[in-house]
């Protein structure tokens, strides 16, 4: 049994592929060095939530950290997801944290000021 929470990067998720690329993108370097973390979406794409946890279940895992990658807490994050999270706590009998939305860290904010400033620096004189 495992005595570490899994880490679940939760995105919104859309029925187009290439979005659902750009974020697996963006979660690789989480994924290929945070043991036990996952990708997984809210809606209109696979893995939803509730497979990631019925498969961290059956590794042996009881404890989950959802690290949603929105920029902010609006209705989904206000309501529907700790509506789902609270369902999957119940279905598996697990525990599940939210944390907050990504966009929320200041270190967001200092990634988006590298990128600006690699773009000004890409401009011709």
């Amino acid at each position: 049994m495992s005595s570490e929470p899994a880490i679940i990067l939760l995105a919104h998720g859309s029925s187009d592929a290439r979005w659902c690329e750009t974020f697996e993108k963006l979660a690789g370097p989480t994924l290929e060095s945070v043991p036990g973390s996952r990708i997984a979406y809210m809606e209109l794409a696979q893995p939803s939530i509730d497979r990631v946890v019925s498969e961290g279940v059956n590794s042996g895992v009881r404890s989950f950290t959802i690290v949603p990658l929105f920029l902010a807490a609006g209705r989904h994050l206000r309501k529907d997801v700790p509506g789902m999270i609270r369902e999957i706590e119940n279905t598996h009998n697990v525990t599940i944290t939210l944390a907050a939305p990504i966009g929320e860290n200041p270190q967001l904010g200092d990634a988006i000021r590298d990128v600006v400033r690699q773009e000004l620096s890409r401009r011709p004189e």
